[in-house]
């Protein structure tokens, strides 16, 4: 090296980058915070259904409220109270900010 190259940076100067932000807890907690609020709930055919998570169990069978049914994004069908077996359920979303 010349005098007019400045000498590389010490890796070890610099502290690790934060690890990647990523929601914590985990699929039990996320389950129990949204119980009583607006979810989405995707089966495995596709369909949607919106409303207001009542409660659920172990097998995801789960209990709707103020549903709506969504077939390609337009409401197909309204219900007062649904009723979802779990093994139908491709994932559930929360559908207001948590």
């Amino acid at each position: 090296m010349d005098e007019s190259t400045p000498p590389p940076p010490d890796i070890d100067a610099y502290p690790p980058p934060p690890p990647p932000s990523a929601p914590s807890g985990t699929p039990t907690d996320f389950l129990k915070g949204v119980v009583g609020k607006k979810v989405i709930v995707r089966l495995t055919s596709g369909v949607d259904y919106r409303g207001v998570l009542s409660c659920l169990d172990g097998y995801m069978n789960i209990a709707l409220e103020q549903t709506e049914e969504h077939v390609n994004g337009v409401v197909t069908n309204r219900y007062g109270d649904a009723f979802i077996r779990g093994n139908n359920v491709l994932y559930i979303s929360a559908a207001e900010p948590l």
